[in-house]
C-alpha cells in the first residue's frame, strides 16, 4: 500500500499539470451534466415494515388521490380578548380572508371554518385549511406570499392570525451561513497550525473541489437514483469536514519530510505513501459506518448514508491526487517561513504533544480513570432518552408556525396538533358500516381520547378512515402509551397512523436497528483496524473508546435539548423528545470520524514502534508528529458541525450540536487522553498478535516500512530542469 501510494504521489507531483487539467475536466463534465439533468426528486419519506406506513399505503390504495399528496396550509384566527370569531365583524373578516385564500393557480380549495365546524368550543379560535394541487416543494413563493397577504387582511381587522402547514415551509435546512462559519474557522485554525497562507489555503481549496464534485454528482444522478433535496446535506457536511482533514494530514507530513531534507518530489511521495495510507484506511472506516446505515432499513437514511460515503471516497481521491499535484505547483510556499530560510530542520525537540504524552505516561491510571468516569457521568442522562420527531412545537416562538401551533393547542386542546388516523379494512365484512361504527365507538370510549370524527368510506365501501384526538400533546409520553394501548387491545382489523403513531413506530424501529447496526460497523471496523495495526488490543480499545464518546455525546444532547439545561445558550426555545434518527446519525458519523483520529494518531505510534522504538517512547513519538495536527483536524471538524447550531431548524441544530460534542469528547478525551493512558499501561502487549492470526491477515504497510528498504539512490533522484525552485537541502 505505502509503496503504491508513494509512486502515485510522485507521479501526481511530476504530472501536476495533467492532474490539474483532469480535475478541471471532470468538474466541467459533471457540472454540464448537472445543468442538463432533471435534478433531485421530491421523494416522500417512507419506512417499510411499520404499521403507520402500512396504513398510509392502504389509504393510497383504497382512496386514490386522497392520501394527501398535495401540500396544505393552515391559517389560524384568534379573536381579541373577550370576543369570539363567530361575532359578526370577526366572522366577516374571516370569510373575506377565506375567499382571498381561494385565489391562485396552485390552490385546490379552502375549507371554510364555519362550514367544517373548525371553531373552538369557546368560540375564541378558528382555522381554515388551504389545499394545493402540488407538493410542498413545488409551492411557489407567490403562493406563500398570497397566504401572508390574506392573513394580513384579517390582522388589519383586529384578529390575531398565524400560519403553518407544509405549504409554508420554504425548505430551509442547512446551507449558506453554516458552511461559511465552518470554513472561516477552519481557515484560522489552518493558518495558526501551519503558519503559511498557502499551506492553510491548500486543504480548503481541495476540500471545496471534492464537495463541488459531490454535490454536482448528486444533482446529476438525483432523478435516476431517487435522491431527495435533503440527501446532499449530510454529504456536504461530511465532505467538507473530512476533505479538509485528509488534505491537512498529507500537507503536514509533506512539511515534515521537507524539514528532514527531502526534495519536494520525494517528500510528496513519502507524504502520500505514509499519511496517504492512513487517509485511505481512515476513509474506509467512515465509509463502513455510513454504508452501514442500510442496515436500519429506512430508504431515506440509506440514500443519505451512501451519498455521504461517496463524498468521503471523493475526499480520499482528492487527497491522493489533487493535493500532491498542487504541492508540485507550490512546493516551497506551503512551508513555514523559518524552514524556507533555513532549508533543513532535523530537530526532534519537545512540543506540546510530547509534553502532554509524557504527562500521561507518568500518570496513566489517574488519567484513564478520570477520562472514563467523566465520560460515564456525561452519558448517564442518556438513560432517560425519549425519542420523537420534533415539529412546530420545537420552533422558536418568534415564528408564525410555532404561534399557530400554540393557538390551536389552546383553542382545541393539546392533542389537536397530533390526531390519530384510524384506517379500517372492512374488506370481506358482512356489514362494513356496522363494524366500522363499532370500532369508532370503542375508540371514542378509550381513556385519553377526547373526540372522534365520523367514519369516511371509500367508493367501494370496503375501507373507512376516521380521526381520534388525544387529550395530550403529540410529544407527551401519555399519548405514546395511548397509541400502544389501542393497538394492544384491538381485536378488529384496523391500523393506527398519523404523526404521533408514525413517531412511535420510527422510534421503535430505530431502537431495534441500533444494536445490529453497531455490531455491523464495529465488527467490520475492528477487522479493518486489526489488519492496519496488526494488534488485537488496539482495535478493541478503539471501539470501546468510541462507545464512551458517543454515549457521552448523546447524554449531552439529552441534557440540552430534552431537559433544557443551558438550552438558551444554544438558541433552543422548546425542549422535547430527541429526534428519532439522532442516535443512528450520531453513531454512524461519529464512529467513522473517531476511527479517523485513531488511525492518524496511532499509526504514527505504530510507525515508531515498527522502526525500533520502545513501546512507551513510541507513544511520545506519535504525539510529537501527530498531536498538533489531530487537534487542528478536530477543531476544524467541531467548527464545521458547530456552525449548524446557529440554524433555525431544530433538527439541524440538534445534529450540529450532537456531532460537535461527540468530536470534542472523542478527540480530546478519548484519543488524546484515554488512548495514550491505555497504551502506557499495556506497553508491548498493546501490539500483541497471535502468530496464527498474523499468518492469516493480509499485510498492509501504512507505516512506510517498505519505503525504508528502497535501493540506495532511488529515494532522492537528481533534480530535473523542469523541477520548481527548491529549498536547499
Amino acid at each position: 500500500m505505502a509503496a503504491f501510494l508513494y509512486r502515485l504521489g510522485r507521479l501526481a507531483f511530476r504530472r501536476r499539470g495533467y492532474v490539474a487539467l483532469m480535475w478541471v475536466a471532470v468538474l466541467a463534465a459533471v457540472g454540464l451534466g448537472a445543468l442538463r439533468a432533471p435534478g433531485t426528486s421530491d421523494e416522500e419519506f417512507s419506512m417499510p415494515g411499520i404499521e403507520s406506513q402500512k396504513a398510509y399505503d392502504l389509504m393510497q390504495e383504497r382512496f386514490p388521490g386522497a392520501a394527501a399528496d398535495g401540500a396544505t396550509a393552515r391559517v389560524v384566527f384568534v379573536a381579541p380578548d373577550g370576543q369570539k370569531v363567530t361575532a359578526t365583524e370577526n366572522k366577516k373578516a374571516v370569510e373575506e380572508t377565506v375567499a382571498a385564500l381561494g385565489t391562485g393557480s396552485q390552490v385546490a380549495g379552502v375549507a371554510d371554518p364555519y362550514r367544517t365546524k373548525a371553531v373552538s368550543k369557546d368560540g375564541s379560535t378558528a382555522y381554515a385549511t388551504v389545499t394545493y394541487k402540488v407538493k410542498s416543494a413545488d409551492v411557489t413563493d407567490a403562493s406563500r406570499t398570497a397566504v401572508q397577504k390574506a392573513a394580513k387582511q384579517a390582522r388589519d381587522a383586529g384578529l390575531t392570525v398565524e400560519t403553518g402547514g407544509s405549504a409554508m415551509d420554504s425548505g430551509g435546512g442547512a446551507g449558506g451561513m453554516a458552511e461559511v462559519i465552518g470554513i472561516a474557522v477552519a481557515a484560522v485554525v489552518l493558518l495558526v497550525t501551519f503558519g503559511s497562507l498557502a499551506a492553510a489555503g491548500l486543504p480548503l481549496l481541495t476540500a471545496l473541489i471534492g464537495v463541488a464534485f459531490t454535490m454536482l454528482a448528486i444533482t446529476l444522478m438525483g432523478s435516476a437514483l431517487g435522491l431527495s433535496t435533503s440527501t446532499g446535506t449530510l454529504a456536504m457536511m461530511l465532505g467538507l469536514a473530512v476533505g479538509i482533514d485528509y488534505a491537512l494530514f498529507v500537507v503536514s507530513r509533506y512539511r515534515e519530510e521537507r524539514a528532514q531534507g527531502h526534495t519536494p518530489e520525494e517528500a510528496t511521495g513519502l507524504a502520500v505513501g505514509t499519511a496517504g495510507s492512513a487517509v485511505v484506511f481512515a476513509g474506509l472506516t467512515v465509509v463502513i459506518a455510513l454504508a452501514g446505515l442500510t442496515v436500519v432499513g429506512i430508504p431515506m437514511l440509506t440514500k443519505m448514508g451512501l451519498t455521504a460515503a461517496g463524498a468521503v471516497v471523493v475526499a480520499v481521491v482528492v487527497a491522493l491526487t489533487a493535493v500532491p499535484a498542487l504541492l508540485g505547483f507550490w512546493p516551497n510556499t506551503v512551508l513555514a517561513r523559518r524552514l524556507r530560510k533555513r532549508g533543513v530542520d532535523k530537530s526532534t525537540g519537545d512540543n506540546g504533544g510530547t509534553r502532554w504524552a509524557r504527562f500521561v505516561l507518568r500518570r496513566p491510571l489517574p488519567v484513564l480513570l478520570l477520562g472514563v468516569v467523566g465520560l460515564g457521568a456525561l452519558a448517564l442522562p442518556m438513560t432517560g432518552l425519549q425519542l420523537g420527531m420534533p415539529g412546530d412545537e420545537a420552533k422558536s416562538t418568534s415564528t408564525t408556525e410555532r404561534r399557530a401551533y400554540d393557538d390551536l393547542a389552546e383553542g382545541f386542546g393539546p392533542g389537536f396538533n397530533g390526531p390519530l388516523t384510524v384506517v379500517v379494512d372492512a374488506n370481506g365484512a358482512v356489514d362494513p358500516k356496522a363494524d366500522v361504527a363499532a370500532i369508532n365507538q370503542k375508540i371514542a370510549r378509550t381513556d385519553g381520547i377526547v373526540s372522534v370524527t365520523q367514519p369516511r368510506f371509500n367508493e367501494a365501501g370496503d375501507t373507512a378512515v376516521f380521526t381520534a384526538t388525544p387529550s395530550t400533546s403529540p410529544t407527551d409520553e401519555r399519548t405514546k402509551d395511548l397509541v400502544k394501548t389501542i393497538r394492544a387491545e384491538r381485536t378488529e382489523n384496523f391500523e393506527v397512523t398519523g404523526t404521533t403513531a408514525l413517531n412511535i413506530d420510527i422510534s421503535d424501529k430505530v431502537q431495534a436497528a441500533l444494536v445490529p447496526y453497531l455490531i455491523t460497523i464495529v465488527g467490520l471496523a475492528v477487522i479493518l483496524l486489526l489488519v492496519v495495526f496488526r494488534s488485537v488490543l488496539v482495535p478493541l480499545k478503539a471501539a470501546l473508546g468510541f462507545l464512551l464518546s458517543v454515549l457521552a455525546a448523546l447524554g449531552a444532547v439529552v441534557v440540552v435539548f430534552q431537559e433544557g439545561h443551558g438550552a438558551s445558550v444554544f438558541g433552543v426555545e422548546q425542549t422535547g423528545p430527541i429526534m428519532s434518527l439522532m442516535p443512528i446519525f450520531l453513531v454512524g458519523i461519529v464512529f467513522g470520524l473517531a476511527m479517523d483520529y485513531e488511525v492518524f494518531l496511532v499509526s504514527r505510534m505504530r510507525e515508531a514502534y515498527v522502526h525500533g522504538e520502545a513501546a512507551r517512547q513510541s507513544v511520545v513519538s506519535g504525539f510529537r508528529h501527530s498531536a498538533r495536527v489531530v487537534v487542528a483536524a478536530a477543531l476544524i471538524m467541531i467548527a464545521v458541525f458547530a456552525g449548524f447550531i446557529g440554524e433555525s431548524d431544530s433538527m439541524i441544530k440538534m445534529i450540529g450540536f450532537g456531532l460537535a460534542s461527540a468530536v470534542l469528547l472523542d478527540a480530546f478525551v478519548v484519543r488524546m487522553a484515554i488512548v495514550p493512558a491505555v497504551l502506557a499501561l499495556l506497553g508491548d502487549r498493546a501490539w500483541w498478535l497471535p502468530k496464527w492470526l498474523d499468518r492469516l491477515l493480509p499485510r498492509v504497510d501504512i507505516e512506510g516500512e517498505a519505503l525504508t528498504r528502497r535501493p540506495a539512490g532511488a529515494a532522492e533522484p537528481d533534480p530535473t530542469p523542469d523541477e520548481p525552485a527548491q529549498v536547499r537541502v
